[in-house]
């Protein structure tokens, strides 16, 4: 049996890159006279920027503190042990660098093992332990603390979280085991599996006080000297910490049972982890940990080989770095500076960009339409949402005062545009009313000023091709809601210049979107795909499959929602359209449903009534249906829209559309809400097989998203 030291020394020889925690021991006295103190301060030696992390070497360092204080523990030279982290940060968890290029199921296990060992020992030390959460907390760096016997919390903390249910993993390290047994089963699987499939949700410190994870909490400037005071009360007897008593009968397994329909409602089934997850906390009703702690270490090494995991790291790695450093995009520095933004048109969704400009460059914005009425109604939208914000707090009524005075409306493009830098239209889909929309706006705005377009599927090089200067026209989709969905397709077009796809990229930056340079192709990327993967369900509807059954052929993929309540979000009409876009330009694989023609000329919003609560099929849109009689099986529906997927995706890649196949998962994570899990979707088609199947080769190499070979 290898001892915990030799394990980690093992497995730091499998990872040489690791960014290495130090964990520093000093002593000093307590206030009050309360004895003798240890404080072991996590730091990797870079500022905030690098968040402090759990490698192989790093658990070796708090290993080898922990033989340190331990000793002195035993030999009465100090009455308790502290762990701290760094300015900002605590500590964030495993480091997935070292996860990602793991082979070996064995090492996997060590993984686990390894950070159990040497963190259990903080709860079996001769005096009391006391985690101080001072910065950031994530992962291992929320468990690290959990196995000591105190915590306190700073009020300035402001992220929280067990996520790796959302990566595709389970709280290895104690999470699953102890949470639950320290605050409760319901508010563990709050945390652990609502929070995490909740697009990661974070805990602020006042949060994590209130749910009993902390017992003190104490402002951020002088948090540190506020714990060791409260420590030295706590170590003299003056202060009592209560727990609440565990109910461990019915009420754990009513918290498990809620866990299971809430990681039913948003992966239908499809990534093990969340289950996984549930099992270890319905497990640990007996309080026994050890138990915990052996499942968490199975559960972990299960899913470190398996291909969700991997996806998930992948998926969380385009989003954290490629998403932030776009593949294509011109050189920074030939941007312009944006004083002033343009929008052509009031209606909502003019007004949401207006109001998404106004807040994150403010700067003056002045919104035009075609009558007053529906100038006044922009502004007053963009108004009205600033007193919400004014409202819950969010700002002060000096910056609600101040955004309200940089908004403004005019009929008049000339007084309007003048002086405007970046003009952006949001009007009518329809390419002779954009090209007559830049016609107008080139006439009036300067010289240097950039006309961007939010079309979800027009050629963006048709629309300029009329103007005197068409190099200053971009793509610039956004997706709906606006202020959720953090893509952004920057589209260049035949003739757009460097200058003018740089400012679209700097201003894509201020209005913290993920933008994705894109070519300029029918529908560009995610409604591209969305339409082919839509078209085909639609197809089998068409001839003859029930609706229920081409709904539920897709569950296994664990989508955000069904294709035909998408559908219903997107509006019918609006699907239709993009339809009809992509049947002209590829009729050989687009296809235009007779039967969504119908349902949008009976002016229905979409397929489904929810009456019950539930939906279900509307008598109305159901009698409008025609269909033929080829009956296919899910298997066989989701055989179909699956390599008609990938065979676009395939296509699109030929075609330069973007870069790489981790831009069109990017696109589709961001834009479409496609689950980690899936990576997007190349990694899912390549774990599937579908990938070779149709295009003859993966879309990623071997490793990446994948299990090394």
């Amino acid at each position: 049996m290898s001892t915990t030291a030799e394990l980690l020394k093992q497995a730091s020889e499998l990872f040489p890159d690791e960014v290495v925690t130090s964990a520093h021991v000093r002593h000093f006295d307590l206030p009050l006279g309360a004895g003798r103190f240890a404080l072991i301060t996590l730091d990797n030696g870079h500022d905030h920027t690098k968040p402090t992390t759990f490698g192989p070497a790093s658990l070796a360092n708090l290993n080898a503190a922990i033989d340190q204080v331990e000793k002195e523990a035993a030999d009465g030279e100090i009455v308790g042990v502290g762990l701290t982290g760094k300015p900002f940060i605590f500590a964030v968890g495993a480091d997935l660098k070292g996860v990602e290029i793991l082979k070996e199921y064995e090492h996997a296990l060590a993984i686990g093992k390894g950070g159990h060992e040497v963190f259990k020992r903080l709860s079996k030390l001769a005096v009391p332990t006391f985690a101080y959460y001072n910065g950031a907390a994530m992962g291992g760096g929320v468990e690290v603390g959990l196995h000591c016997t105190y915590r306190t919390v700073s009020a300035a903390l402001p992220a929280f979280s067990l996520p790796e249910v959302f990566l595709g993993l389970v709280p290895g390290w104690g999470g699953c085991a102890l949470l639950p047994n320290l605050i409760g089963p319901e508010k563990a699987v709050s945390v652990i599996i609502e929070n995490s499939l909740n697009q990661n949700k974070q805990l602020k410190g006042k949060q994590v006080y209130e749910l009993g994870i902390a017992d003190a909490i104490f402002e951020g400037a002088d948090f540190l000297e506020q714990s060791l005071i409260w420590t030295a009360a706590v170590l003299k007897g003056e202060l009592e910490i209560e727990r609440p008593v565990i109910d461990r009968g019915e009420a754990w397994d009513q918290a498990v049972a809620k866990g299971r329909f809430i990681a039913d409602s948003k992966v239908h089934g499809a990534a093990p982890a969340a289950y996984r997850a549930l099992d270890i906390i319905a497990a640990a009703k007996n309080g026994d940990l050890q138990q915990g702690y052996d499942a968490e270490d199975k559960a972990l090494a299960d899913l470190i080989m398996g291909g969700e995991l991997r996806s998930g790291i992948y998926a969380f790695n385009l989003v954290q770095k490629r998403g932030k450093r776009p593949a294509g995009a011109p050189d920074k520095n030939l941007a312009r500076p944006v004083t002033k933004v343009g929008v052509v048109g009031a209606g909502l969704m003019a007004s949401q960009l207006a109001l998404l400009f106004l807040r994150r460059l403010e700067v003056p914005v002045v919104l035009t339409d075609i009558d007053q009425e529906r100038v006044d109604k922009g502004v007053g939208y963009v108004h009205a949402e600033i007193d919400k914000l004014l409202g819950k707090g969010r700002i002060s009524q000096d910056k609600a005062n101040r955004l309200k005075a940089l908004v403004s409306g005019v009929l008049d493009k000339a007084e309007g545009f003048s002086d405007a830098d970046f003009i952006i239209e949001a009007v009518f889909e329809e390419i002779g009313v954009k090209q007559q929309v830049f016609a107008e706006v080139e006439a009036v705005a300067p010289a240097h000023a950039i006309f961007a377009t939010n079309t979800s599927s027009l050629s963006v090089s048709e629309m300029a091709s009329k103007l005197k200067n068409p190099e200053r026209v971009v793509g610039f989709h956004f997706f709906n809601p606006v202020a959720v969905l953090p893509l952004l397709e920057i589209v260049r077009g035949e003739k757009t210049d460097d200058a003018s796809l740089a400012t679209a990229f700097a201003v894509a930056k201020k209005l913290k979107k993920t933008a994705v340079l894109t070519k300029d192709a029918p529908a560009f990327v995610v409604n591209r795909i969305l339409t082919r993967f839509m078209g085909e369900i639609q197809n089998v509807i068409d001839e003859g499959t029930p609706v229920e059954v081409a709904e539920k052929a897709v569950e296994p993929l664990g989508l955000p929602m069904s294709p035909l309540v998408l559908l219903e979000l997107v509006g019918p009409a609006i699907g239709l359209h993009v339809s009809e876009t992509l049947n002209r330009a590829f009729p050989e694989r687009f296809t235009v449903s007779p039967n969504l023609k119908a349902v949008v000329e009976a002016g229905k919003r979409g397929f489904y009534v929810y009456d019950s609560g539930k939906p279900e099929l509307d008598p109305e849109v159901a009698a409008l249906l025609k269909q033929g009689d080829s009956v296919l099986t899910e298997e066989q529906v989701r055989e179909r829209v699956l390599d008609a997927v990938a065979q676009e995706i395939g296509i699109m890649l030929d075609e330069g559309v973007v870069a790489e196949a981790q831009d069109i998962d990017l696109c589709l994570i961001t834009g479409a809400g496609w689950p980690f899990h899936l990576g997007g979707i190349t990694p899912y088609l390549d774990r599937e097989g579908v990938s070779e199947r149709v295009n003859g080769k993966r879309f990623l190499a071997q490793g990446v998203a994948s299990v090394p070979a």
